[in-house]
């Protein structure tokens, strides 16, 4: 067992170790650059993703809303994730696809920023949503894995971690999401 457990934090490592390219650095930097510039126009965060990502999206909310480091103020947050009534009903009344476009319809603004998680960076909804936020004048940024699928080619920004393994993805797209949260929160005037 403690044979496989050292393969699995060495295969961590290695993903992990490849958000360290010039890519994702400028990718990381720009998108934390865009979430302060917004919020300092008073600007809200708008962050979503199925499974994992939508437990991802919660967290990254979670830790703007409350704090990640500092004593502050509140950080303007909001996980389209979180209500399942209104998941539910959008998904029974117009399809599982329009869950989160349908809320950013709702409840974003020009100039807020959109930031849709997925694994593969295939999933529909979110697809859709990061679509809308476009549409709608949103900075939008995709956290994916794989090869970024359709919504690195959608995106304003893109943050893909170079891997097949969900596990593994998943694990970077948290420490992406410290570094975010971090780095905003550093530039946050309480």
């Amino acid at each position: 067992m403690a044979n496989k457990i050292k393969k699995m934090i060495k295969a961590n490592q290695e993903v992990v170790g490849k958000l360290l390219s010039e890519e994702n650095l400028d990718a990381i930097t720009t998108a934390a650059e865009g979430i302060i510039s917004a919020l300092k126009k008073g600007g809200k965060v708008l962050v979503f993703g199925n499974g994992g990502s939508a437990a991802d999206s919660q967290h990254m909310v979670a830790e703007l809303v409350g704090r990640f480091k500092k004593e502050r103020k509140g950080i303007p947050a909001i996980a389209l994730t979180a209500n399942t009534s209104t998941i539910t009903a959008l998904s029974n009344d117009y399809g599982y696809e329009v869950t989160f476009a349908r809320q950013i319809e709702a409840l974003a603004k020009k100039g807020d920023v959109a930031i849709g998680i997925s694994t593969s960076g295939t999933a529909k909804n979110v697809i859709a949503a990061v679509e809308r936020s476009k549409e709608m004048g949103l900075l939008t940024i995709g956290l994916t894995g794989k090869g970024g699928g359709k919504i690195k080619a959608i995106a304003d920004l893109s943050i893909v971690v170079k891997s097949d393994d969900t596990p593994r993805i998943q694990e970077a797209h948290i420490l992406v999401i410290h570094i975010l949260c971090e780095l905003v929160e550093d530039k946050w005037v309480s």
